[in-house]
C-alpha cells in the first residue's frame, strides 16, 4: 500500500479527533453550567431524564462526556441511580447526531466554517464570542479530518490487499468484537461510527456487517464512564453499569434480531436513506439507538436493581461532621471539570456547617466552662484546617482543566469563601481560648454582659444562616436582610463595647472579664463581616467578569 494513503488517514484521523475534542470543550465551556444545571433540575423521572440525556449529548456531541459527568453526579449524592438510569438512556440516542451530522458532509464548506472561527477566535473580544468560535474551529477542523480520511479511502479501494481484508469481514461476531475494540481504544463510539459511515460510502464495507460493527461500538463506547468510575464510590460504579448493561442487553437482542432479519432490514434503512450508504449507516445508528431504548426504558428500575446485585454493599457514609475526610471531593472521586465546582460547593456548605456548629460551641462553653466543649472546639477546628488546606489544593488542580465559562468566574470567589469559613473556625478557637482562661482564673460575667452576648450571637447565627444560603443557591433575595443584619452587628458591637465600660467604671465588671469580654465582642463582629463576604463572592466574582 501506497504510504501517503496511510499518512492521510492517519491525519485525517488525527483532525477528526481533534476537531471533535475541540468542538465538544468549547460547547462545554460556551453551556456546561447551564447543562448541568438542566441536568440537575430536570432529572426528576426517567422520561424527563431520558430527554435531557438526548439534548445534553446532542449538543455536547459525546455520549462519553455526558456518561461520565452523570456518574461524577452520583459520585458526589446530586443524582441517584433511577434518575441517572433516563439520562444515560438518551445520551444513547444523542450520541447518534455526530452521525447524522458526518452523513451530510460538510467538507466542502469545512475551510470557510474553519477561517470564519479561526478569524473570531483571533480578533474577538473577551466573552462568550471567542469561546463559541472554538466550537466553530472544532466543527470546521473535524470535517477537514473527515475529507482527508475520505480521500484515503477513495484510495484504497485500488489496493487488492485492503478490499480482500475488509470484505472477509462477514461474520457477525467478529464484527461485534471489532467495533468494540475499535470503540474503546478510540473511546468514542462517534468517531468510530464516523469511520464506519466513510468506508461504506467507498464501498471498502458491506452493509449488513456495518450493522454489526456499530452494535460493538455501543459497547465501546462505556469505556470511558467504567474508567471514571473506577476509583469513585459504589454508586458511581453501578451508574457506569447501567449504561454497560443497557449496551450489553441492548446489543444481544439486535444482534438476534438482525441474525433472523438481516436482509430486510437492510432494504428498508436503504430506501429510508435514499441509497445512499452514508446516510445508511448515520440512520442504523439512530434507529438502533432508539429501539434500544424503546425496549429497555420500561425495565430501567429493573437493569438498576440488577446493578446492585453486580455491586453489592454500600460505602462508609461520610458525615459533616467526621474527622479529615472529604465527603464530595478528594482522590476517591471522580474529577470530571463540568461538575467539579458543584463538588466543591457542597464540601464548602459542609466545611461551613462546622464551622458554625463550633462557633456555638465555643460560646456554650464560654458560659458552661464545659471542658468537655472547649476540647471538642479545638478537635473540630483541627478538622476545618484540614478542609481549608484539601478544598483550596482541589481548587488549584481544577482550575488547571477546562472549566464551563461560569465556573471559571467562581474559581476565584470559591478561594476567598474558603478562607472566611476558616477564619469563623478560628473565631470559634479564640472563644475556646478565653473559655479556657475564664476557667482557669476563676473568671465571672456579669448577667448584663451574658445577656447582650445571647443576642449577638443570634444575630451572628442569622447572618451566617442567610449567607450560606445566598452562597448555595445565588439568590440574592436575602441580600437586603444580610446587609441590614451586618450593620446591626457592627452597632451592637458599639453599643456592647460603651455598656462594658459603663460596667467597668461602676465596678459591675473585673479587667479581666472585661479584657475577654471586649476581645468575643470584637471577634463576633469580624464573625458577620466573613459571612457578608461570604454571601456576596460569587456575585462580585460574576459582576467583575461582566464589568470587563
Amino acid at each position: 500500500m501506497d504510504i501517503s494513503i496511510l499518512l492521510s488517514l492517519a491525519g485525517g484521523l488525527g483532525l477528526f479527533l481533534f476537531g471533535m475534542r475541540v468542538m465538544s470543550e468549547g460547547i462545554e465551556k460556551v453551556a456546561g453550567a447551564r447543562l448541568r444545571s438542566i441536568l440537575e433540575k430536570l432529572t426528576t423521572n426517567r422520561f424527563t431524564g431520558m430527554l435531557v440525556g438526548i439534548i445534553f449529548t446532542g449538543v455536547i456531541q459525546s455520549s462519553s462526556a455526558c456518561t461520565v459527568m452523570v456518574v461524577s453526579f452520583v459520585n458526589s449524592g446530586l443524582m441517584n441511580l433511577y434518575q441517572a438510569a433516563g439520562v444515560i438512556f438518551g445520551a444513547n440516542i444523542g450520541t447518534t447526531v455526530t452521525s447524522q451530522l458526518v452523513s451530510f458532509n460538510f467538507s466542502q464548506v469545512a475551510p470557510v466554517i474553519l477561517l470564519a472561527g479561526v478569524l473570531v477566535t483571533m480578533f474577538g473580544k473577551k466573552g462568550t464570542l471567542p469561546k463559541v468560535a472554538e466550537v466553530v474551529v472544532g466543527f470546521g477542523v473535524l470535517f477537514l479530518g473527515l475529507n482527508s480520511m475520505s480521500g484515503a479511502m477513495a484510495g484504497m479501494k485500488d489496493v487488492p490487499q485492503v478490499v480482500n481484508a475488509l470484505s472477509s469481514l462477514s461474520n457477525p461476531i467478529l464484527g461485534v468484537l471489532v467495533g468494540t475494540v475499535l470503540t474503546a481504544v478510540i473511546q468514542s463510539s462517534s468517531v468510530t461510527v464516523s469511520i464506519i459511515l466513510l468506508m461504506a460510502n467507498q464501498g471498502l464495507l458491506e452493509l449488513n456487517i456495518c450493522l454489526f460493527i456499530i452494535l460493538g461500538c455501543n459497547i465501546g463506547a462505556c469505556t470511558s464512564a467504567v474508567l471514571a468510575s473506577i476509583p469513585g464510590k459504589k454508586d458511581a460504579k453501578r451508574a457506569a453499569l447501567i449504561h454497560l448493561l443497557f449496551n450489553i442487553i441492548g446489543t444481544v437482542i439486535m444482534f438476534v434480531i438482525f441474525l433472523f432479519a438481516e436482509d430486510p432490514i437492510v432494504d428498508v434503512i436503504l430506501k429510508i436513506s435514499g441509497g445512499n450508504n452514508g446516510r445508511f449507516i448515520a440512520n442504523s445508528h439512530s434507529i438502533i439507538k432508539i429501539v434500544q431504548v424503546i425496549m429497555l426504558l420500561p425495565l430501567s428500575k429493573q437493569i438498576v436493581d440488577l446493578t446492585y446485585l453486580l455491586v453489592p454493599g454500600s460505602d462508609e457514609k461520610v458525615g459533616y461532621r467526621d474527622n479529615f475526610q472529604l465527603q464530595y471531593i478528594g482522590s476517591k472521586v471522580v474529577l470530571n471539570p463540568a461538575t467539579a465546582v458543584v463538588e466543591v460547593m457542597k464540601e464548602i456548605d459542609r466545611m461551613a456547617s462546622l464551622a458554625s456548629e463550633n462557633l456555638n460551641r465555643a460560646m456554650n462553653a464560654l458560659i458552661t466552662l464545659d471542658q468537655d466543649d472547649i476540647d471538642e472546639v479545638y478537635k473540630v477546628e483541627e478538622n476545618i484546617n484540614f478542609l481549608n488546606h484539601a478544598i483550596t489544593n482541589y481548587l488549584v488542580k481544577i482550575n488547571q482543566t477546562t472549566l464551563p465559562i461560569e465556573d471559571m468566574r467562581s474559581i476565584g470567589a470559591l478561594f476567598h469563601v474558603v478562607n472566611d469559613i476558616e477564619r469563623i473556625g478560628d473565631h470559634a478557637e479564640n472563644v475556646a481560648d478565653a473559655a479556657r482562661q475564664r476557667k482557669q482564673d476563676d473568671v465571672s460575667f456579669s448577667k448584663p454582659a451574658l445577656k447582650e452576648l445571647g443576642e449577638m450571637m443570634d444575630m451572628v447565627n442569622e447572618i451566617i444562616r442567610l449567607s450560606i444560603n445566598a452562597f448555595n443557591t445565588g439568590n440574592d433575595e436575602h441580600f437586603d436582610e444580610i446587609n441590614n443584619l451586618e450593620d446591626h452587628i457592627d452597632e451592637k458591637e458599639r453599643e456592647m463595647q460603651r455598656n462594658h465600660v459603663d460596667r467597668l467604671s461602676r465596678g459591675e465588671c473585673t479587667p479581666e472579664a472585661g479584657m475577654i469580654f471586649s476581645d468575643i465582642v470584637s471577634g463576633l463582629e469580624r464573625v458577620g463581616d466573613h459571612a457578608n463576604n461570604i454571601a456576596y463572592a460569587l456575585k462580585a466574582a460574576n459582576d467583575a467578569e461582566d464589568a470587563r
